[in-house]
């Protein structure tokens, strides 16, 4: 089944809906992060694919990743639950919920406006150039999954 297009505007408001219902002090159905990690978490995500924070790998490294790593990142399986994370991604000291909630915001918002066009080839540190629908998948799946482990 395919899943819904990051870059359409109903996808996005049912995205900043969904946000909206996450309180700071809304507890996780599994994992180990609270809520403004788990947002502080998701903003990682689109720092890296903005460029913000590169992402570097040897040789062996990019293989695995763009080998076998892309696959299940940008197809449209969803992630199990606990699933571990690359070590940029990790969160654990504290952070602002209200700060990373507007962060939240404005990178959902802004994804939805650079559109697909914008995002077709354009090139993952992690996984080479992706298609438009991988970037969406990516980025949805990610959004997804944190979303449904809190309950919104």
């Amino acid at each position: 089944m395919a899943l819904p297009n990051t870059f359409d505007k109903q996808t996005t408001a049912t995205s900043l809906t969904r946000l909206e219902s996450l309180q700071h002090n809304t507890q996780p159905k599994w994992g180990k992060m609270n809520a403004p990690q788990m947002l502080a978490h998701l903003n990682v995500t689109y720092d890296v694919a903005d460029g913000k924070i590169p992402v570097k790998s040897n040789f062996i490294m990019s293989f695995i990743l763009k080998t076998f790593i892309k696959k299940i990142v940008t197809n449209e399986v969803a992630y199990q639950k606990n699933a571990r994370t690359a070590p940029q991604f990790l969160i654990t000291s504290e952070h602002d919920f209200e700060k990373e909630k507007q962060l939240m915001i404005q990178n959902i918002k802004k994804v939805e406006t650079q559109g697909a066009a914008y995002f077709e080839g354009k090139h993952s540190d992690s996984f080479g150039p992706l298609t438009a629908k991988e970037w969406s998948n990516m980025f949805y799946k990610h959004l997804n999954h944190h979303f449904n482990q809190f309950g919104v």
